[in-house]
């Protein structure tokens, strides 16, 4: 059974003392099924899956009720649907989970301005400075979570504790819809038990040097010298791991984190040739970085292609620009230069186009790009036709065209 599951959720009594824990970590449960089950309810207690319709296709989310059967995010949808052949396959709307995310994000800068966004679905918050006026950090967590139920008809998790590693781990195991909260004094009894994998940075392969060598919690971790430590996994992850293991967290909660790439990809159900097909793919996914680039009021300074080919072997490329943009245009224009760079390519299989160095708009000098303020206008009266009927309603022309013509 998936540990993901809710199988062993954990929350604490209402009598909790939270006085310590005021670092919160909130996850919005199973995000995208969740808001997906929004517009079909009669679904909620089957197994359902996100994913496109193509075999190739990868699980974006699934429900509670999916994951019982071991289904996760990012497991091929073929794999999935063998685990549960009933499983109900619904396609993603990236534009619905933008919209809810922001409602949800508003009503976290409501409670403090310390909001460390982290990704679509999930942020912390310093509530230290809160309980004057929104009572212990428990208390907040529990409007938080009748907030976001009442106002998104969403669900989330709350964990409650002195740092962030402790809150994050808090939070999944409140799953779903709880809130668990750990106390300082209740730090290192929390954590001990817990097995390797559940330590911040150990993937796989370092779970495996370490059950390999005895190490098979978080409290055998912290008993460790460090040194034995240091010659397992490293220098520096020997460190971090000892004190994680330890309750020791030294990072604060950063607003000012920002998302430090924007991207869309897709793999295509049958490998792809044709050069026409290909830039229009290309087109397709520049306008869509473009948006959430501008949805964030966010600009890039670097465009990056992807390409993975028929034998999986797998290339980027990228190029920095004289001044950022958010201009769905211009990513294509760059993006589709370094494509045709390339010359030749055997059939491709997956295409991807992705913004780095991304900084605030207004932040950066002028550009000089001759063609901007008309495309800019354009683009904009996209998102305002967009933020009233849905993406897709308006695209450029080429983009109306079937993708695999």
């Amino acid at each position: 059974m998936s540990k993901q599951d809710g199988s062993a959720r954990r929350v604490s009594a209402a009598s909790v003392d939270s006085s310590t824990a005021t670092v919160l970590h909130i996850d919005l449960d199973a995000f995208f099924a969740s808001v997906e089950l929004l517009d079909r309810p009669e679904l909620v207690a089957q197994p359902v899956v996100v994913a496109g319709k193509s075999s190739r296709s990868v699980v974006a989310a699934a429900n509670y009720p999916a994951r019982k059967y071991g289904i996760r995010s990012a497991m091929p949808l073929s794999q999935a649907l063998r685990l549960c052949p009933r499983a109900v396959v619904l396609e993603p709307h990236f534009e619905k989970y933008r919209y809810y995310s922001h409602k949800v994000m508003a009503i976290f800068d409501e409670m403090t301005p310390l909001v460390e966004r982290v990704g679509i679905d999930e942020a912390f918050l310093d509530v230290a400075g809160s309980r004057s006026f929104l009572g212990t950090p428990a208390e907040i967590g529990a409007l938080i979570r009748q907030r976001v139920q009442r106002e998104t008809r969403l669900t989330c998790s709350v964990g409650a504790a002195a740092t962030k590693f402790v809150a994050k781990l808090a939070s999944g195991k409140a799953k779903p819809d709880g809130l668990l909260v750990i106390p300082v004094a209740e730090t290192l009894t929390f954590l001990h038990p817990l097995p390797v994998g559940d330590l911040w940075g150990v993937g796989s392969v370092t779970e495996k040097a370490l059950v390999s060598r005895g190490l098979h919690t978080i409290g055998d971790i912290a008993n460790t010298p460090l040194a034995s430590l240091q010659k397992a996994v490293g220098a520096a992850s020997g460190r971090t791991l000892h004190e994680l293991a330890r309750g020791i967290d030294t990072r604060v909660v950063n607003p000012a984190t920002e998302e430090k790439s924007i991207g869309h990809e897709v793999t295509f159900e049958i490998d792809v040739a044709n050069k026409d097909v290909l830039r229009r793919e290309l087109l397709r996914l520049s306008t869509q970085v473009a948006a959430r680039l501008r949805d964030a009021e966010m600009v890039g300074n670097t465009v990056v292609l992807k390409l993975r080919y028929a034998d999986f072997t797998t290339i980027t490329r990228s190029r920095k620009l004289a001044d950022g943009t958010d201009l769905g245009r211009r990513i294509y224009e760059e993006v589709r230069a370094l494509y045709e760079a390339l010359g030749g390519h055997p059939r491709i299989r997956l295409i991807g186009v992705r913004m780095e160095q991304l900084e605030a708009r207004g932040s950066q000098q002028v550009g000089l790009w001759e063609t901007d303020d008309g495309w800019r206008g354009a683009e904009r009266a996209i998102d305002t036709v967009s933020e009233k009927f849905g993406r897709g309603i308006v695209a450029p022309a080429s983009l109306l065209r079937k993708r695999d013509e």
